[in-house]
Formats: structure tokens, sequence, C-alpha cells
């Protein structure tokens, strides 16, 4: 079996676990073979949770969840020093950011100090405590969620935090024939008769695959539409005055750096050896939606970061 065809079993099997978000399985997907992060947004109920303890389950990894609330402290989830008396040394505790798959399970629940405390292993994949660098595994991906209701007592996360996932996910609610498909799902894995899955996947084959998804070519034409995708974001006013009302702070360079990840993982999924205009399109709102913070004037006409981002694949040119 070749990756890709493991990589497709992998997404067949989450399919069929987490019905009628295969929007939200392509993108988890896309960020695990572009070895980025994911923010996760949705109502209560939408399967985020189950989305990631699913493919934790097909891939031989290891799986962290941390439930984010307002007295958690940083060291809860980097890890802390702790002394040892038998010998009189102070010993690093690894904390539950040391996992394969981490589930940062509603993650504007917490203060800043703690949401700063993933900066660090999101970026640069360590962690520093007490002067010492920790790396974390060469596996590691964090998927935060967060309710966009109950806002009351949350901190909602920086902009330069928000900088830092590959992509952002909305999970909307199910269709009602993909709601009766859940709950007759739920009923069999309630009597112990849950979907067959597919042996799971060793690490070995996901950094192989990553592999494959890097020497996928990018010609200069896609390149340059990318780029100049991002570019409309700060340059709004080239693509009429309305545009350029509704942008606030457009995306920066990491937003182009995404495009190109997200790109090249959703061709290869494809089993294409090169990058189309079709992929840029595919992923843009991924990459650049939380990357593109609105004005007033986008907010009081009830635009969407997502709307802003149609906007400009419709009126920047291809190529």
């Amino acid at each position: 079996m070749t990756t890709r065809e493991a990589f497709l079993q992998v997404s067949a099997a989450m399919n069929a676990a987490i019905i009628g978000q295969q929007t939200v399985v392509e993108r988890l997907i896309i960020a695990l073979l572009a070895n980025g992060n994911v923010l996760m947004e949705g109502l209560p109920g939408t399967a985020k949770t189950r989305a990631i303890k699913t493919l934790s389950k097909l891939i031989r990894s290891d799986f962290r969840r941390v439930q984010f609330t307002p007295d958690l402290l940083p060291s809860d989830v980097t890890g802390s020093e702790i002394y040892r008396e038998q010998n009189g040394t102070f010993e690093f505790q690894p904390g539950p950011l040391f996992g394969n798959l981490v589930l940062a399970d509603e993650i504007n629940r917490a203060p800043a100090k703690v949401q700063a405390a993933l900066l660090e292993a999101m970026e640069e994949r360590q962690v520093t405590v007490a002067g010492t660098t920790h790396p974390l595994p060469p596996l590691f991906l964090v998927l935060a969620t967060q309710n966009p209701i109950e806002q009351e007592g949350t901190y909602p996360l920086p902009e330069a935090q928000m900088d830092r996932f590959l992509v952002y996910v909305k999970v909307p609610y199910p269709a009602a024939d993909n709601e009766l498909a859940i709950l007759n799902l739920v009923r069999s894995e309630t009597k112990g008769d849950p979907p067959p899955t597919p042996e799971p996947i060793s690490q070995d084959t996901v950094f192989a695959a990553r592999r494959e998804v890097n020497a996928v070519h990018v010609a200069e034409t896609a390149a340059r539409y990318m780029v100049d995708l991002v570019i409309a974001t700060r340059q709004a006013e080239r693509y009429g005055d309305q545009l350029a009302n509704w942008i606030h702070v457009g995306a920066s360079p990491r937003g182009t750096i995404a495009l190109d990840a997200a790109a090249r993982a959703r061709a290869w999924l494809r089993g294409h050896d090169f990058v189309s205009p079709e992929d840029v399109q595919a992923v843009a709102p991924a990459c650049l939606a939380h990357r593109v913070h609105l004005s007033y004037e986008a907010e009081a006409e009830g635009k969407s970061r997502e709307d802003v981002i149609d906007e400009i694949l419709q009126r920047v040119a291809v190529g």
C-alpha cells in the first residue's frame, strides 16, 4: 500500500465516524500532512473533539487532551520542574503538551498566560522551562477548539496566536439526512457494534507522506497567484472601495506559507504532482480567514471573514 492509499483509508474511516463533515476531515488531514496546527470553531456537539480523537486512533500516536479553564496555569500545559528530595535535584516533569496529537479544548477559556505557553510549542516545536529547552516529539499537532457562543468570561485569542494556526476550520451543523445517519451510528456504537476501522498507520508513514507532499511541484504562476491573494488582503483598495472598507488588517506572510503548504497537501491527496489554482482556491478560506481582521463596516453589514475571502477569490485573477 502506498502512503497516499494509507491516507485515503484514514480519510474514509474518519468520514465514516464523523458523518457529513467531509470538509472538516479533509482540512484536518491537510494540516497533518503540512505539519501545521488547527483552530476549529463550532457549536457544541458538532464532533470537534471526536474528530481529533478519531484521527489519533488511526495513527500510532500519543493523544493528549487539555481542557482549558480560567484557573489553568502554564505549567499545567508545558510541565514543570519537580524537586526530588532523594537526590536533592530538580527533574523536569513533562506536561500534556508532550504528546503527538494534542487537543486544546475550548482554548479561549484560558487566560493569556496559558495561551502564550502554546506559542513557542506551536512555532518552534519546543518548550522552555526554568531556562532549559525541551524538544517536542517529531510528530506534533495541536488542534484547538473554541465555542462561538457563551463568550462571557472567555479570553479571545490574540492575533499573534491566531497566526500560528495553519488552518482555521469552521464546523457547521449537519444536514437532516446526515443527522439521521449520526443517530444510527451512535445507536450502533452504544450496542457495541462500531464501524470497522483500518489498522493504524505508523508515524513513519506520516513522515514519508510529508516528504512526498514537499516534492509536489508549484509552478511560478501558482506561486504568484498565492501571493496575489495575500496581497489583496493588505491592498484591498486595488480591488474596489467596498472590499477595502471591509478589511482592517490583512494576512501576514505566514498566510502565503500556509497557502503553499496546504495546497500541496491537497494536490497530493488527489494524486496530482503539481498544484493547480483549484487547490489554492479550495484551501484559501481555511488558510486566510483567521488571518484577516474585519472592519466595523464589514461587521455592520453582516460580513464574515469567509465572505471576505470568497470576495477576494472572485476578484483576483488567476495567472
